[in-house]
């Protein structure tokens, strides 16, 4: 038997077990529904929707194109990717899973990265936004705003530092090839070039463009709360089962080899399968368990993400011929880095061990910095799509001033 009908065998398995033990546990299937339906509700729906419609929007109006012809000799060297996989980067760290999938995904249909660089760019843009790792991890569940610090520098440079790994992923020679004369008035007119001959192709006015940037985004959003409420159902009724406590031990025999405590095994095994249980559990550790160790679990969780997001990106790339399985290996390599920057570089940024603190979420998030990075962020995308369409009428203007006789 093959692999892969291996793996056929135990989904099938997997399924047929979670529909026996909705009939055994129908109330705790209930309840677990609702809770992942209010996770998908109070929180993905608001935070993601709007990044999901937006950058619909701005692949329409050719900004995409801008920044790509304008990024390109910057990420080629260092990742191997088109200067487009920096609008991809930008968009996917600031607004968190699955963004940075979904929008690899619209450049390969849009044939501008091929098979391997898309591989590449969906392995290290796939991140948590900063509003979730610091309000949610660092104030909510570890109730001190300092952690937020260290897992960010270990999940973002984990990040990037899986970006320069993926760079050796794939052919040597599979870049698609852009121009390489530059028109006069060099690389800024070039770009503006490139984003008016992708409008022009695009075709649609803006208000077609916005209504099926809403129609596929929801569908899209629909798709990610389907297989959060899933997950959530699964995870409560394996772990009413037993099955979660037989997991729990081997993870306990993995966690010992390498000196970390075995009580975080509930955290990592959660990790593995949702990553807003795993951070709680984490974070909600003894306090007998070191901080060190408790930030470095969270750290891991999130850069792998869990199967409830692995689940989403394998979703939006079924679409394309973007493989699974990189990104799995990315993921798991990216979780493994973070983990142990946490555990590298604690003392000289954290200054060994720190006090917790409780602090309200939206106290701390409105006196930190983030909110005027999100404010320039959003002032930055206005601005593309305030150029975009004036130029577009700029354009219009300019055919109908044609047509009057001189």
């Amino acid at each position: 038997m093959t692999i892969k009908k291996m793996a056929w065998v135990l989904l099938m398995l997997g399924l047929f077990s979670i529909v026996l033990l909705m009939a055994v546990f129908p109330e705790a299937a209930l309840q677990s529904a609702v809770r992942g339906l209010s996770i998908w509700w109070d929180v993905l729906f608001p935070s993601l929707f709007p990044f999901f419609v937006i950058s619909e929007v701005l692949l329409g109006f050719g900004v995409v194109h801008l920044i790509g012809t304008m990024l390109d000799p910057l990420m080629k060297p260092l990742f191997r990717i088109p200067g487009s996989g920096g609008f991809v980067a930008a968009m996917g760290y600031v607004s968190g899973y699955p963004v940075g999938a979904k929008l690899t995904a619209k450049l390969w249909e849009q044939k501008m990265v091929n098979r391997d660089e898309g591989e590449r760019l969906v392995a290290f843009t796939t991140s948590s936004d900063p509003i979730f790792l610091i309000g949610a991890v660092s104030v909510g569940f570890f109730h001190n705003p300092q952690i937020g610090l260290i897992l960010a520098l270990a999940h973002y440079g984990g990040g990037f530092l899986v970006g320069l790994l993926m760079r050796f992923h794939g052919r040597k020679n599979d870049t698609i090839s852009s121009p390489a004369d530059l028109p006069k008035g060099g690389r800024l007119k070039a770009a503006v070039l490139a984003m008016h001959h992708a409008r022009e192709a695009d075709g649609r006015d803006f208000g077609p463009l916005l209504r099926q940037s809403v129609q596929s985004s929801l569908q899209l959003i629909i798709v990610v709360g389907g297989l959060v409420v899933f997950f959530s159902v699964f995870l409560e009724l394996w772990t009413r089962a037993g099955m979660i406590t037989t997991l729990n031990h081997a993870v306990n025999a993995l966690l010992s080899l390498v000196g970390i405590p075995e009580q975080l095994s509930t955290a990592v095994v959660g990790g593995l399968f949702e990553v807003t249980l795993g951070a709680r559990y984490a974070g909600e550790a003894g306090e007998m368990i070191p901080l060190t160790y408790k930030a470095a679990a969270a750290a891991f969780i999130l850069s792998w993400g869990g199967l409830s997001v692995h689940a989403q990106i394998a979703s939006i790339l079924n679409a394309t011929n973007l493989r699974y399985l990189p990104f799995m290996i990315a993921r798991l390599i990216h979780g493994i880095v973070a983990a142990a920057i946490v555990l590298l570089f604690w003392k000289p940024i954290m200054g060994g061990s720190i006090a917790a603190q409780v602090v309200p979420a939206a106290s701390y998030l409105s006196s930190s910095g983030y909110s005027h990075i999100m404010l320039a962020f959003c002032l930055m995308l206005g601005s593309f799509i305030a150029l975009a369409l004036l130029m577009e009428g700029f354009i219009l203007l300019r055919r109908k001033l044609r047509k009057f006789p001189r």
